[in-house]
């Protein structure tokens, strides 16, 4: 399907590409801590808001 050099891209595409986002994400740990303490609740918030209009779909299409 994909050519030996294509995987071969594709393998050090990822590996750099993961690479780099964990530099980034560890550079940018403690300013992240600081700033945006509780983003798991709007989260959790958003996820509820998403189940509850499949919900109301569910319900009113019987």
């Amino acid at each position: 399907m994909f050519t030996k050099g294509q995987l071969i891209f594709a393998v050090f595409f990822v590996v750099l590409f993961v690479t780099a986002m964990v530099i980034a994400y560890r550079k940018d740990k403690a300013l992240h801590e600081r700033f945006y303490k509780g983003n798991y609740k709007i989260l959790l918030a958003f996820i509820g808001f998403v189940l509850f209009l499949f919900a109301v779909k569910i319900i009113t299409k019987h």
